[in-house]
């Protein structure tokens, strides 16, 4: 399970922020203002560590190495999430942040989130191309997305039940300029038939609106949450099988989530968001209540490697704090 609380001191110490709220519609612009030091390091190393130990448990088990090798152990140089290739660490990135800001900061309707265990198993390219690499060190390549929602995170009532759930989008890119954020919204260009350079319309808004009330990884979620503690989240169980059935499902209220994090460019001006605050979107048609984070990075590569670099490296750490 997703023990780690989040460290907010240190996230405040990182990140100016700058929220919005209008109607139904949250916006959050994060800031990066201070310097990425190692009290930082320590903390968002023992984040995303908790985040990732089921799918490090899960991995190192189907491929058949220890779950903390030695150096020189078999398998060790396909130890997860260490060993993906950089624009995979990088979306992973995304996903973690996305949670760990879920879990600091107010959002829209100021519910209490939580995040009992991320979904990083159900990655089943990272599977696959982790047991061929344990096989054989030669066996790099690039690695696919993996499907459905990028985060999801619960509101729990006093009973347990799940009240409220929230779920969305998480990306990442290197520089956040105006056409990098079209093109993430509305998708890459394309020649239409009247041969006109258009957008695809494939992009996140196509993703958040087309997709189903309750969403696949709402069934993942509650599998993990049976197998790895079926007696503290019995009434979340219970509220989600509710939610899943496909005749008189009882309606859980959703919020959708949209993160998008990289680094600045020197165009932008400081507290200047690239995603319209004043208003909700018109291109949003889901209905549900909708937040949108921007955060704002100076040498987030830098940050990202240091961080998945820094993971399960001490040798007495053998499960997140």
């Amino acid at each position: 399970m997703h023990t780690c609380p989040p460290p907010i001191v240190a996230l405040k110490e990182w990140l100016d922020d700058y929220p919005s709220t209008k109607d139904r519609y949250g916006h959050l612009l994060l800031e990066q203002s201070g310097e990425c030091g190692q009290s930082l390091m320590d903390a968002l190393r023992v984040y995303f560590e908790s985040a990732h130990f089921d799918a490090r448990e899960y991995f190192h088990a189907e491929i058949g190495i220890d779950l903390h090798p030695d150096a020189d152990g078999v398998g060790a140089h396909a130890q997860y999430p260490g060993c993906l290739p950089p624009v995979a660490r990088r979306g992973l990135f995304g996903e973690v942040m996305a949670g760990l800001i879920t879990e600091s900061y107010n959002f829209i309707g100021d519910h209490k989130w939580t995040i009992p265990i991320f979904l990083f198993r159900y990655h089943a390219d990272v599977e696959k191309y982790l047991f061929d690499l344990a096989r054989d060190p030669a066996r790099t390549r690039a690695v696919f997305g993996r499907f459905g929602s990028d985060f999801l995170g619960l509101s729990l009532g006093e009973d347990g039940s799940v009240v409220r759930f929230i779920a969305g989008e998480a990306k990442w890119r290197q520089k956040l300029r105006p056409a990098v954020i079209e093109e993430l919204f509305f998708g890459e260009w394309i020649v239409n038939a009247d041969d006109e350079k258009v957008r695809s319309g494939k992009g996140i808004w196509y993703e958040v609106n087309k997709d189903t009330p309750v969403p696949h990884g709402v069934r993942q979620l509650q599998r993990l949450l049976q197998d790895c503690d079926s007696v503290k989240f019995s009434a979340a169980i219970l509220s989600l099988d509710k939610a899943l059935v496909l005749r008189d499902a009882v309606t859980i209220p959703r919020t959708d989530f949209i993160l998008i994090i990289g680094n600045d460019v020197p165009s932008r001006q400081k507290t200047h968001s690239l995603i319209s605050w004043e208003e909700t979107p018109p291109e949003y048609t889901a209905g549900n209540d909708l937040q949108v984070v921007e955060v704002i990075l100076n040498e987030g590569e830098k940050l990202i490697d240091t961080i998945y670099g820094s993971l399960w490296t001490n040798e007495d750490e053998n499960a997140p704090a």
